[in-house]
């Protein structure tokens, strides 16, 4: 179809029937879902999807979800751009015992209506490919907070306890 912006809805069956390919791309900031376990709202996911009916005759969507990301890292909190791809392989069922029955690398896509929330779609594949720990590959962690010279005029600190071995010398040699 296009390669502009991903519609929010569309009809699997029909697609599937007569072997549609959808390329689009969706704002980031659209999928409130997945901009909840981010630093910025900012980018755009891109899918292409393909409807079609496989050897089984059944109603299919496949196809790839890419989307470039920004996270917390967890070891330094700096941002960290992440890059997710997800893979969709969806079987359209209309119940329940349907989605049972499905081969084991297909989800189930279960809809009573004509048309379906695509959008969604998106957004479920890209948070199930989310890291569970964003991280930096290499982080320069601070590991001290504060002025430097603080931390070397306390190193430089006399041991109060000091005075103590002294006293413990003395009572040696008496």
């Amino acid at each position: 179809m296009s390669n502009g912006p991903l519609p929010k809805k569309a009809d699997p069956r029909k697609l599937a029937e007569r072997g549609v390919q959808i390329q689009g791309c969706v704002e980031i900031s659209a999928l409130p879902r997945l901009v909840s376990f981010l630093s910025s709202d900012a980018g755009t996911a891109e899918a292409t999807l393909d409807f079609t009916v496989d050897d089984q005759h059944l109603r299919t969507v496949s196809g790839q979800v890419t989307a470039r990301v920004e996270m917390t890292c967890q070891r330094c909190l700096e941002p960290v751009q992440i890059d997710l791809s997800a893979e969709v392989k969806l079987a359209v069922v209309l119940n329940e015992e349907q989605a049972r029955n499905l081969p084991g690398y297909y989800d189930p896509l279960l809809t009573q209506e004509e048309e379906v929330a695509l959008w969604p779609i998106i957004e479920d594949e890209l948070i199930l490919t989310l890291p569970s720990i964003p991280k930096h590959a290499s982080c320069q962690i601070q590991t001290s907070f504060g002025d430097a010279g603080t931390v070397r005029s306390e190193q430089e600190k006399p041991n109060p306890f000091s005075v103590l071995a002294g006293l413990k010398g003395k009572a040696d040699k008496s």
